[in-house]
């Protein structure tokens, strides 16, 4: 029975001194202020947080009668750090064969816990074009045009928008039905344009 006392106080004290080297070691970079790692309040957060990794990747996605047409294989981030695509892989075995695609996140439903691809079928998501990766010698000036022409696009769309809830301030009741219709086309259309 002592011994069995002994060992455990042996690995409290391991335990306790891994902890004090850990804060020691995470507590600041040489010769600065600057903190390393994370605090209580940070933990807290995290704790309560939600993993991609163990909820997602790699679930199963299925189609509205209840077929699996691929999985979840990555999630692509657009630069406002929203969810904007869902790389699904279809097909292959071990690798060979193997399909990427990308859906935009807004075609994928979550219904109670399973991910729903709506109208679509394993053949169809095999015949989408492929998914490639950007290459590390990704040429960033496309991208920058890109972005500047969607930011162009997107301030014509506010704007016309703008003039458009002004001239249905003042206009006759059957023509403000159709100015608003207008702007519900135009407002989807900047909302799919900015996401």
């Amino acid at each position: 029975m002592k011994k069995t006392f002994s060992n455990l106080n042996l690995a409290a004290l391991a335990f306790a001194g891994g902890i004090c080297v850990a804060q020691s070691a995470l507590a600041q970079v040489a010769g600065g202020t600057t903190t390393v790692g994370i605090n209580v309040i940070e933990s807290t957060q995290i704790a309560a947080g939600w993993s991609v990794k163990k909820t997602l990747m790699g679930k199963a996605i299925y189609n509205d009668e209840g077929q699996k047409v691929g999985k979840v294989q990555d999630l692509i981030i657009s630069p406002d750090k929203k969810l904007s695509y869902v790389i699904v892989v279809a097909g292959g075995i071990l690798g060979m064969g193997r399909h990427d695609v990308a859906f935009p996140k807004s075609q994928i439903e979550d219904k109670a816990g399973q991910l729903l691809l709506a109208g679509v079928t394993k053949d169809m998501v095999k015949g989408m074009p492929k998914f490639a990766y950007a290459s590390a010698t990704f040429d960033t000036t496309k991208r920058e045009a890109f972005v500047a022409a969607r930011d162009r696009d997107s301030a014509k769309g506010k704007a016309k928008l703008a003039e458009l809830k002004k001239k249905a301030g003042t206009a006759a009741s059957d023509a403000r039905a159709k100015i608003n219709a207008e702007m519900t086309t135009v407002q989807a259309d900047v909302k799919t344009r900015t996401c």
